[in-house]
């Protein structure tokens, strides 16, 4: 005579409050991925602007012994560089998101099968912002080449 199964108590749970619980817990994170998809989208932006920049300069490139070639090189250069950075930063967000990701199924995971890793769940948290926070300081290195790159002139300000 076979018992019947309770999946309940085979996956430990106790019913619509402790999942609604475990969803409570899972929101703080889920609401960090939602900022780390915005800071995404931001920094494939700025990606997309600089391959375009870099485009633009290849166009209307000129040979060596033009004057402005030094100019084209130089700022091809920083556009490069600048790729790069964006491109390391876009890295570190995507890793971040998805430690996030494996954290909050590791919340459900954890529920469901009774085992009580929280150490692991917050070494993961933490991994995840430190990727967020590599990647935001990545962010501002870029910003300020960015910046550094394109001062105007004073001639062209007519301060008097």
């Amino acid at each position: 005579m076979a018992l019947p199964v309770d999946f309940d108590d085979i996956f430990h749970i106790t019913g619509l409050p402790g999942l609604t619980r475990d969803i409570q817990f899972a929101l703080a994170p889920v609401f960090l991925l939602n900022g780390i998809g915005l800071i995404l989208n931001m920094l494939t932006g700025r990606l997309s602007r600089i391959v375009d920049r870099a485009r633009d300069i290849e166009e209307v490139f000129t040979p060596r012994d033009h004057p402005r070639h030094a100019q084209q090189v130089a700022e091809l250069r920083i556009l490069d560089r600048r790729m790069t950075i964006v491109n390391n930063s876009i890295f570190l967000a995507t890793a971040s998101a998805v430690v996030l990701c494996s954290l909050v199924a590791g919340i459900f995971i954890a529920r469901l099968v009774g085992v009580g890793f929280a150490r692991t769940l917050s070494l993961l948290f933490a991994i995840s912002l430190l990727l967020l926070i590599a990647s935001l300081m990545l962010f501002l290195i870029e910003v300020r080449i960015a910046v550094a790159a394109i001062r105007v002139r004073d001639e062209l300000l007519e301060r008097s």
